[in-house]
């Protein structure tokens, strides 16, 4: 699984496109921050931090699947964080913003910014997919 080092496509490369203007009708003002903007939201603050039943987590920008809830872990960033996403929906890119190199993953999708990864997670995989609480959307699986 090659994750580090990968670059993001182009905007209109991904199979999901809308205008800047359709985005900001469809998502909260915090989200179009995140996730079309690549901003961070503040530790602790999202409600997904706590949420402990099976599911599936989904960008929430597009609905695509990311995360399936039997790899969140509780990592104590103040972010959910995940040692594994579902297979080829989510991508990554290099980013070197704030004067250091992380590998930023966005939805294989949409482009939309979920967070990074780091090589500091637990097993299997070793490592530790921080999302951002407010690009993601929990489906509780069907009883």
């Amino acid at each position: 699984m090659a994750l580090f080092g990968k670059q993001a496509a182009p905007a209109a490369d991904y199979p999901v496109t809308k205008p800047k203007a359709e985005w900001r009708r469809e998502l909260s003002p915090e989200a179009y921050r995140v996730l079309r903007e690549h901003g961070t939201e503040r530790a602790g603050t999202s409600p997904l931090n706590a949420e402990k039943r099976p599911g599936t987590f989904l960008c929430a920008g597009c609905g695509t699947p990311l995360f399936d809830a039997g790899t969140k872990f509780e990592s104590g960033t103040g972010w959910p964080s995940f040692f594994a996403p579902i297979e080829g929906h989510v991508g990554t890119s290099t980013d070197r913003s704030f004067f250091m190199t992380r590998t930023e993953v966005h939805c294989a999708q949409c482009g939309g910014h979920l967070g990074h990864v780091f090589p500091d997670g637990p097993p299997p995989t070793g490592l530790r997919y921080c999302m951002n609480g407010v690009s993601l959307r929990f489906e509780p699986a069907e009883e």
